[in-house]
């Protein structure tokens, strides 16, 4: 499994736009100001669209800078080297995006009061549209068939590891008052939004209905939004043994942390 992928600290991460050095340096040595927003997740669970909402809230509601500037360039990911050069240059508060996990998170984050924002979805899903995610790109090592990806993304041998140890690990920080837990299922009702809008604007002015639910904008519509397709690609076996490994991995955790199925 060490072809395709690059090795820190033990996780595979993609082999294209990454490296050693740049890794160790985001995590050990990227200062994260008390002014900076956040977003964090593990590969496939909503990223994209939780950024395009925070960027809405930011310009309230104006579409220029969304139109204008790349999703990367407003919201730089940490760990990949064109992203990490982008945020160490940029001044005054910064939106930046990672899905790096818990333990090597920049340790400059802990003393900090950095706004985060960490989005969660069904690992089902997750699973189904990694797969079509991973079988596109040249980022890593492509799987065969979705049986074989199925059987990687058990064991975590897929970009950025284990789901189960990327969810624990995060929350373990969700009772800070500075750290908000979403979910991709919650994020698409008003009331969950409007939560959102507050810890990102400071303020209950904002009307998430705008920036949620007009999904005639291009800029806020979301690849594979239909949560439970899943049900659409995976057998019963396939199900009932990731059931039986969730129950395992997320023993100990109130189920009203994942509103899932």
């Amino acid at each position: 499994m060490t072809d395709g992928y690059l090795w820190f600290e033990g996780l595979p991460f993609p082999s294209i736009d990454y490296s050693y050095e740049g890794l160790k340096e985001a995590c050990t040595k990227f200062v994260i100001k008390d002014e900076d927003t956040v977003m964090v997740s593990y590969p496939k669970s909503g990223t994209h669209w939780l950024i395009e909402i925070l960027c809405l809230i930011h310009s309230k509601g104006d579409t220029t800078w969304i139109r204008s500037v790349s999703i990367w360039d407003r919201a730089p990911w940490l760990e990949i080297d064109t992203g990490y050069k982008l945020l160490k240059e940029r001044e005054g508060p910064r939106f930046l995006t990672s899905h790096l996990p818990f333990y090597l998170f920049p340790k400059s984050f802990f003393t900090s009061k950095a706004k985060v924002i960490y989005i969660m979805r069904n690992p089902k899903d997750v699973l189904v549209s990694g797969y079509y995610f991973w079988t596109t790109t040249k980022f890593s090592k492509k799987p065969e068939s979705l049986d074989q990806y199925f059987q990687w993304f058990l064991q975590g041998h897929v970009p950025y590891g284990s789901w189960f140890e990327h969810i624990r690990g995060w929350m373990s920080m969700r009772d800070r008052e500075n750290v908000l837990l979403l979910s991709y299922e919650e994020l698409q009702k008003v009331s969950t939004c409007q939560k959102f809008c507050c810890l990102a604007s400071k303020s209950s002015d904002l009307h998430p209905a705008s920036l949620c639910m007009d999904s005639e904008q291009l800029y806020l519509k979301r690849e594979e939004s239909i949560c439970g397709d899943w049900k659409n690609h995976l057998t019963v076996a396939q199900a009932e043994a990731l059931d039986k490994l969730y129950q395992e991995k997320m023993a100990g955790f109130p189920k009203e942390l994942f509103p899932w199925e």
